[in-house]
């Protein structure tokens, strides 16, 4: 069985983490004929090229697989450090040297219920890195080995990895009193689509497409879309008049109540299911992540 030295791996996915040589160099306190080094030596060992030399640097095939090794052993490393903290007290780890729990998470999650379900987490000293995509696409931030786990609307469980139910997301169209007044009097149907503009996190969201669809049973509807890649900026443009767009009710009931925004298909609501998906690793960090995800989800979302 081929054992990979622990700091070439480190090496490996700092490489992919900061997406530069230099980066690299600069994180590991180390220089960047070291960085180029290190790499040679896993890459010989390995028999394979692990780097795509573009911009940013991206690990191939072979490479997502050591990447992955790489971020079970960082995992570990932080178990054995939590166990030997709590066994014998020393001061803390720096910030510089803590491991960091990685996971990918849609933006509407995050906006939303994720965040205080990660609170303990967080005050408890745990480094985390959010990484944000769209539902549809957070898995594959997983599949590449760059996150431990993920948040996504995809319920098959991924090869090596376990998968949790979280709930279902319920999202409404809304715009503001002005913009549905003028441009869709009568509510979200098929006549007013000319008239309207549609607020998207970007291109690849498609629950603009999906919400129409169920309300006006068109098929491929022809959207005027604008891109706006953050959850609250979505909701701040729709309030001040841009346009209308497809949110969690989780996230805008108090402004549809309030008045701010208003409903534009009240009896349609478009669910979203959502599934976490992390490594079958025995870690009690990995599991102290599943468990609160699974409890602020319980808390938030519908079932």
């Amino acid at each position: 069985m081929q054992i990979f030295d622990s700091n070439a791996l480190e090496c490996l996915a700092v490489i992919v983490e900061e997406g530069s040589f230099d980066r690299a160099a600069t994180r590991l306190s180390i220089t960047q004929s070291a960085v180029s080094q290190r790499l040679r030596t896993l890459e010989m060992q390995a028999g394979a090229v692990l780097i795509v030399r573009t911009r940013p640097l991206k690990a191939t095939s072979a490479g997502r697989y050591l990447l992955k090794h790489a971020l079970q052993l960082r995992l570990l490393r932080a178990d054995l450090d939590r166990d030997l903290q709590a066994l014998v007290p020393r001061e803390s780890p720096s910030a510089q040297g803590q491991e960091r729990l990685a996971i990918a998470v849609n933006a509407d999650s995050i906006a939303t219920w994720v965040l205080p379900a990660l609170q303990a987490l967080a005050q408890a000293g745990i480094a985390l890195e959010i990484i944000t995509d769209d539902q549809d696409f957070t898995h594959e931030w997983l599949r590449e080995g760059q996150v431990q786990g993920c948040v996504t609307a995809l319920a098959k469980p991924l090869r090596g990895c376990q998968v949790v139910q979280l709930g279902v997301m319920d999202y409404v169209a809304v715009a503001s009193p002005d913009y549905a007044q003028a441009h869709c009097p009568a509510g979200l149907t098929a006549h007013a689509l000319r008239n309207m503009s549609f607020l998207a996190f970007n291109r690849k969201d498609d629950l603009q497409a999906r919400f129409v669809r169920k309300v006006c049973g068109l098929k491929t509807p022809g959207l005027q879309q604008n891109f706006l890649p953050s959850a609250h900026g979505r909701v701040r443009a729709a309030i001040d008049g841009w346009g209308a767009t497809v949110v969690p009710l989780l996230q805008v009931q108090a402004l549809l109540q309030s008045g701010q925004l208003c409903d534009l298909a009240p009896t349609v609501r478009l669910p979203v299911a959502l599934y976490w998906h992390c490594w079958k690793l025995e870690s009690v960090l990995l599991q102290s992540l599943t468990d609160a995800l699974r409890r602020g989800a319980t808390a938030a979302l519908a079932h």
